[in-house]
């Protein structure tokens, strides 16, 4: 049974988003040191919040010779034991 369109998985609510609330920019620059607390919360600095993304796993070449190789002659030989 299929999942109705309107339900989402917990994992799928969790995604980056661009656009952050005033709390979350504010946690931000106080991170980066940019933030006093003489400074007024309305018009706040532009916060630049980027996905950070994993590297992909380098794809390991296979030798055709390797593993075909290697399993064609048990075959036939097989084939030729009946």
């Amino acid at each position: 049974m299929s999942m109705d369109r309107s339900l989402r998985s917990k994992s799928t609510l969790e995604r980056h988003r661009n656009v952050l609330s005033r709390a979350e920019r504010i946690l931000k620059l106080q991170e980066d040191d940019r933030w006093s607390e003489t400074t007024r919360p309305m018009g706040l600095p532009k916060v630049a919040h980027r996905k950070v993304s994993v590297g992909k796993k380098e794809k390991t070449e296979k030798k055709p010779g390797e593993e075909g190789a290697a399993a064609a002659p048990t075959a036939e030989a097989e084939k030729k034991a009946k």
